[in-house]
Formats: C-alpha cells, sequence, structure tokens
C-alpha cells in the first residue's frame, strides 16, 4: 500500500508536511508515500537500470504532459487556508556501557511495522506519523496532521516533538536510543553497525560496492532505497565521490586513510548511504494560491544558505573531523549521477547537456516575476520540454524551471508504473519531480486531493533537542507570514546565493563569515509599521493568520496606493535567453512565450531599484547582522518578526514560548551561544582520549553521543549550546487551550481540506 503524508514529500495522512527528501501530501488518505529525501515510494517491481534507461524519454514525455495537465486543472485554485508541518528524521542508536562503544542499530523496518499501527487502524486521530528514510537506521517523523493560522499552533510543535520522540523510545530496547542529529559521527567507519556488516566492494550483486558502507545499512523494507543506489552509480559509470578536508589538527597523519591519489588530506566518502544517511529538519507550507507559492519559493531561497549556517550540525565524517560543518554537499555527491561528459570532464557525445550542479543542491532559477532578473547564471535546460510547456500554455519562468529538472533522467522505475494515464496521474512528473532534490521545492497539488500549491524548505540540519527543532520551525514560519504581511524582498542573484551555499557550510561559518544579502530602503521599516497599525486595527483580537500573511483575516497583501511600487521586472527583462516578461503581475502567471500578463495592485519588492543601484543593493553581512539587525542596512529578521506579532493577540503560554525560541534564535545568530557544529568539535577537541590526530575514536564517539542523549533528554545542561535551563522555560502543550478551541473551529485551521 502507498501512502502519503503531507503538503510535502514525506508525510501522509491529511496534513501539509514531508518527508526529508521525498515528496508526500498530508491531506490525502493513507495512500500515497513519499519520502522527502528519496521520492515518491511507488510500490512494484523495480526494473534494472537498463531497462529504465530505456524508458527515459518516455517518462520525460509523459511527466511533462502530467504536469501541463494538472497545472491548467488547478493554476486557478485560490483561498486555501495556511497549513503547514514539519518533518523530522531521526538516528537509532545502540550504546554499548562495558565496551564504551555506539554504534547505528539497524531497526527501522521493525520499528516502523509498530509505529505505524496506530496509522492504520485511525488514520485520522493519530498525533504523528512515521516513514523510513534511506538509511536501514533511520527514521522519519511528521506530525498527524498541519498546523494552521493560530498563533496556539506555535505552543504545539514541540510538545508533538517531544511525543514523537516518546513514541519511539517506548519501542527501543534500554541500551537504544533514539537521536535527532545530522550524521551519525562514524558512519563509515570499521563495525558502525549494529548487529554488525561489512561492506562488499567486489561484490557485483551490492547496490553501493561500497569500501566503508555496507549495503545492510540501506533501509531494506522498499526497493526504491538499493535501487536508487545502484542506478546512481551505474548512470554516472562510477561510485560516486565525495571529498571533504580533513580538520588538520599538529599530529594528523597524511594522507588520510583511503584518500585518493595526489589528495592526501581528503576524506573520501564513496557511497550514496554518506549523504542520505543524514537527517535533516525540513518543512512545508501551503500558499493560498499558485501566485503566492511562487512567491514564497523565491523570497525564501535566498534564505536557504543562511539557515543552513545558523543550523550547522555535522562536522564528523568517517571518524574525522572536517573542515566542513554541515552536510549538504555530502548529499550533493551522494547523488551525482552525472557522467563524465555532463561534469565537463570529456567533450559531449552520448550526452546532451553540460550540467553544473548535482541532482541535489540550491535552487538554480526564480519563479515569480520580480525574482527574474536574479537568474543571472546560465541556467541548462531541455529546449524541446521548454517549447512543449509553451506551447501547453505555461509561463516561461515555470516552463524553465520544469525544463531544468527534466534535463535529468529517472533513476528509478517500477514496471507496474510505466504506463499512465496522463489526464489523472502524475507519477512521471513526480518520479523527476522528487528526485531533483534542491533548497527548495515548488509543489504542485497532488491530483484529487484537497491539498493546495505548496513550497517545501530544506536546507536545515536537524538539531539535538526537540526545544531547537521547534524554535527553527517556528522562526521559518513566522518569517513567511513576515514576509508576505510586509511585502518583504530578499531576492539576491542565483550566482550570490550559490556562494552563500559554499560558505555556510565553512567551520564555524555562523560566527566567523559573511553572506550576501539584500540591503534594506527606508520602505522596509514604513511598510512594517503600516501593515503592524493596519493590523492592529483590524484584527479586532483575533489571533489568527491568514494564507495571504496579514493578520486581519480578510485583508489583501497590498499596501496603500502611496507606497505603491513597480515590480522588479520592467518592460524587456531577459529571462535566461528566452522572452520578455511585460507588464506587471498579479494573481496567476499564465502568459506564453516568456510573457507574464496582468496588473498589480500592490508594492512588490522592497525597492524601486534600477540597474544603477543594483551593486549597492547587496552587501556581505555576517549572520548577527542579518538576524539581529545592522542599523541603516537591515532591521534584523528577528526584530521584524517581534514587529508582526506586535499587531497579533497571543495567549499567554504561546508568547511565552516563541520569545524563548527567539531568545534562542538571537543568541545563537549573535555568536553568544554556539552551534552543534561547534559545539561537537569543542567536545572532541577536549576529551581526555583525542590525540590532535582529527580522529574521532570509538570512544570519542561514545562519550559525545551519551552526553547528546543527556541533552535531548533535559538531564544534561549545556549552556555554550542552549542556555541555562531551556528546556524549562516554553510553555508547550499538546492541545489548543479550550478558549481558543471556537476560533480554531471558525477559522477551518485543522480540517482536514
Amino acid at each position: 500500500m502507498r501512502r502519503s503524508g503531507m503538503p510535502d514529500d514525506n508525510g501522509a495522512v491529511v496534513v501539509v508536511v514531508c518527508s526529508t527528501h521525498l515528496n508526500v501530501s498530508v491531506s490525502i488518505d493513507v495512500r500515497q508515500a513519499t519520502n522527502k529525501n528519496m521520492g515518491l515510494l511507488s510500490e512494484g517491481s523495480p526494473l534494472s537500470w537498463e531497462e529504465t534507461k530505456a524508458l527515459a524519454d518516455h517518462v520525460r514525455e509523459h511527466g511533462v504532459n502530467q504536469f501541463i495537465n494538472l497545472y491548467h486543472r488547478l493554476k486557478d485554485r485560490q483561498g486555501d487556508i495556511l497549513k503547514w508541518g514539519d518533518e523530522v528524521e531521526y538516528i537509532i542508536v545502540k550504546f554499548d556501557d562495558e565496551q564504551k562503544v555506539a554504534r547505528v542499530a539497524l531497526r527501522a523496518q521493525d520499528l516502523l511495522a509498530q509505529l505505524n499501527e496506530k496509522e492504520l487502524a485511525d488514520p485520522k486521530g493519530v498525533k504523528s506519523l512515521w516513514r523510513p528514510e534511506y538509511g536501514a537506521y533511520m527514521i522519519e517523523g511528521t506530525p498527524g496532521k498541519p498546523f494552521g493560522g493560530l498563533m496556539a499552533h506555535f505552543n504545539l510543535v514541540e510538545a508533538n516533538m517531544r511525543y514523537r520522540r516518546e513514541e519511539v523510545t517506548e519501542l527501543l530496547a534500554k541500551d537504544e536510543c533514539v537521536m535527532s542529529i545530522t550524521n551519525f559521527p562514524r558512519l563509515g567507519a570499521s563495525n558502525f553497525t549494529h548487529p554488525l556488516a561489512q561492506p562488499r566492494p567486489e561484490d557485483p550483486l551490492s547496490s553501493a560496492r561500497s569500501l566503508y558502507f555496507p549495503d545492510e545499512a540501506i533501509f531494506p523494507g522498499h526497493p526504491r532505497f538499493k535501487t536508487l543506489t545502484r542506478n546512481i552509480r551505474k548512470r554516472r559509470g562510477e561510485k560516486v565521490s565525495i571529498k571533504l578536508k580533513v580538520f588538520k589538527d599538529t599530529k594528523t597523519k597524511l594522507p588520510v586513510e583511503g584518500a585518493p591519489p595526489g589528495e592526501p588530506d581528503v576524506v573520501l566518502l564513496d557511497a550514496m548511504g554518506f549523504g542520505m544517511g543524514c537527517c535533516c529538519l525540513q518543512l512545508t507550507f501551503q500558499a493560498c494560491n499558485i501566485t503566492e507559492a511562487r512567491r514564497l519559493y523565491d523570497q525564501l531561497a535566498p534564505l536557504c544558505p543562511i539557515m543552513l549556517a545558523l543550523t550547522a550540525a555535522s562536522p564528523i565524517y568517517r571518524g574525522y573531523l572536517t573542515e566542513s560543518d554541515c552536510r549538504w554537499n555530502v548529499i550533493s555527491s551522494s547523488v551525482d549521477c552525472r557522467t563524465e561528459e555532463e561534469r565537463g570532464l570529456a567533450p559531449l557525445d552520448k550526452q546532451k547537456f553540460r550540467i553544473a550542479k548535482s541532482r541535489y543542491d540550491s535552487i538554480d532559477s526564480y519563479l515569480s516575476p520580480e525574482g527574474a532578473k536574479y537568474n543571472d547564471v546560465p541556467l541548462t535546460y531541455d529546449e524541446k520540454v521548454y517549447q512543449r510547456l509553451v506551447e501547453g500554455g505555461i509561463d516561461h519562468l515555470l516552463a524553465q524551471h520544469v525544463a531544468h529538472l527534466f534535463i535529468r533522467d529517472t533513476v528509478s522505475l517500477f514496471s507496474e508504473k510505466v504506463h499512465q494515464n496522463d489526464n489523472e496521474d502524475t507519477d512521471h512528473f513526480e518520479n523527476i519531480q522528487s528526485t531533483n532534490w534542491q533548497t527548495m521545492r515548488f509543489k504542485p497539488p497532488p491530483p484529487n486531493s484537497s491539498i493546495g500549491w505548496r513550497v517545501e524548505f530544506r536546507p536545515c540540519e536537524a538539531q539535538i533537542s526537540d526545544f531547537e527543532n521547534a524554535a527553527i520551525v517556528c522562526f521559518v514560519v513566522l518569517l513567511t507570514r513576515v514576509i508576505l504581511s510586509y511585502q518583504l524582498n530578499f531576492l539576491t542573484p542565483i550566482s550570490k546565493v550559490d556562494e552563500n551555499m559554499q560558505t555556510a557550510q565553512k567551520r564555524d561559518a555562523c560566527r566567523k563569515e559573511k553572506f550576501w544579502f539584500r540591503k534594506s530602503s527606508k520602505t522596509t521599516e514604513q511598510r512594517a509599521a503600516k501593515a503592524q497599525a493596519q493590523a492592529q486595527a483590524q484584527t479586532n483580537g483575533k489571533a489568527t493568520f491568514n494564507g495571504n500573511g496579514l493578520a486581519n483575516g480578510n485583508g489583501s497583501e497590498n499596501g496603500d496606493q502611496e507606497e505603491q511600487q513597480q515590480p522588479l521586472t520592467n518592460g524587456s527583462a531577459k529571462m535566461n535567453g528566452h522572452g520578455n516578461t511585460n507588464g506587471t503581475t498579479n494573481g496567476t502567471t499564465n502568459g506564453t512565450n516568456g510573457s507574464s500578463n496582468g496588473s498589480s495592485n500592490g508594492a512588490d519588492s522592497d525597492h524601486t531599484d534600477t540597474d544603477d543601484e543594483e551593486n549597492e543593493l547587496f552587501q556581505l553581512l555576517s549572520i548577527n547582522e542579518i538576524f539581529n539587525g545592522k542599523p541603516n542596512v537591515f532591521p534584523g529578521l528577528v526584530p521584524l518578526i517581534r514587529s508582526y506579532l506586535q499587531s497579533m493577540e497571543v495567549d499567554t503560554d504561546t508568547h511565552c514560548t516563541i520569545e524563548q525560541y527567539l531568545r534562542f534564535i538571537q543568541k545563537r545568530a549573535a555568536g553568544e551561544l554556539i552551534t552543534t557544529a561547534t559545539w561537537m568539535r569543542e567536545q572532541v577537541l577536549s576529551h581526555p582520549d583525542y590525540k590532535q590526530d582529527s580522529v574521532v575514536s570509538e570512544r570519542i564517539n561514545y562519550d559525545l553521543l551519551k552526553r547528546i542523549q543527556g541533552i535531548q533528554e533535559g538531564k544534561q545542561v549545556e549552556p555554550a549550546l542552549l542556555g541555562q535551563g531551556y528546556h524549562s522555560k516554553t510553555k508547550t502543550k499538546d492541545f489548543i487551550p479550550p478558549a481558543l478551541q471556537k476560533q480554531l473551529a471558525k477559522n477551518g485551521c485543522c480540517e482536514e481540506k
């Protein structure tokens, strides 16, 4: 049976949440399961790579037709209420307290069978949903239902995360622990699994053929995972190659064990499991219509590297300290199926394109007309697919986005899914869409469902505690409301966003690096003040916020007439070599042949910028300046959220909880609190067994994970990481206060629709 879980790729049931690398839709019954990290989880018999390769054009052709049909059925869909949800991935760890060893426990299949019993018995009544992930030691949990438009919903997140952790813990042995850590530090080191399993690099039947990562560590309960592993390797023509610079300490031995020839300081990882075996924290939002979804996609994209740096949590790979603090490039390389021709290492012959990035990477183009002028990196896309989309009535920006996704071949196909009805099915489209793992994902509504247009926010690393994960989730959701209410503009040239993505992964980037960020003009503060005053006058005590981002439940996104500004797309903006953007924008952008028609009722951007001013719009700012503000440059993300909250009527408990989250975000951004990655480094470097050789031994790994266990259980206080007594400060609860129940029913925030 296939299941679905959220408006994302990873959940299931009537919700708007997703799974890490897959795509799941929440408000559906228990039928279609997707895993955000891995893609659509179809049941059936996987085809061999040779069979899959032969059907690549078939999948591409019918996937495009399916998208065109879906788009025209749903492009005018309006009025969906705000729903949102999170997805947290976990690793199961087994401790040997006698030998002082910690290993990953290959128990995911058994645990999921037990965890899913509640959902099977009562699909609409469960508080959590559980899905498989790539690793046989990983599981993914999401809320049972989406959160919605009440401010009180922010007070439910942490309690629901606690419930999920407790639900799993009840099924574990005393020597096992469920952990929301981004990467198991000794993944790929000797004897890292329980039960013990050894890699078989010479075995032709092995999917990974890795020197370090055994096939037994791949989730065995669905054929997709091993099929992807095998097909990515075969399409590439060799094993994937993930290269990380080792952290060079005073006694680091070079070359590092397994280092490639001529690269003595490289920690080499050679299997998909090193990337897809990492955990992350993701969010999905339902927009009120396609235009709002496209705008959120664009406005959140420049924030992806910023949030990646803030949540950095993975400095150790294969038992070595590295110079990287984040998982992103590791996952990107772990699924890089490009051939030598596509990577530019050989002349084009059998392949159509040179492709700049892996299929797992940051976005390559904006979707809203305002963002068109910032698409400054040449976009590779399939011209035939693009023309078919344009002829099918898709506007230029969306057509080139889909045509870019479709330069990729399918890497997993099931015999039962080859022949489909393009008027009703979307599996071929999702096959390609869900295996383009980018920082943001633009998600059309699933067919025949009540779920609307969604966007998925994918960069954040998993944090140790439920408090941290809830703080990150609530911060990002609040930020989407501020963006829409104040009509903020964070658009930054794609080239600078790409640069920021690499900067974000450097050691201690949160405190030491600077990032390209858009300056605000005086109109930012003016618009914020005006929106706040407007909302205060109109809310009449209603503590709700709607899908349009305003606090009034009925308002438009538009400012007063004197505030109106022309959007960034001028009369003849060139967009990656195709077409013009004529006129201004509003509603759905359905124009063909590269034009977007309509009229705008309000200010679409933070600036009436001109080409002469362009270079002055962006400055290199620290994480502290971006989050907490820099005078005369940018007011700060947290102050903007606080300004927004002043216009909302919030119950006391929720206000207390949100305030603790914002203080935590502020302090981490300011460097008063350190990232998980920095904290883990310090734990290793200060361990009595550490030999200044960059190696994280079994004993160091054991002690580190034991300390993490104490933190997540609230037994270990780490002031440098979380401050004093963080776990006792929030007022999170697992129910909406009775006084707000009537408001909940009135707004339909948790209706399954």
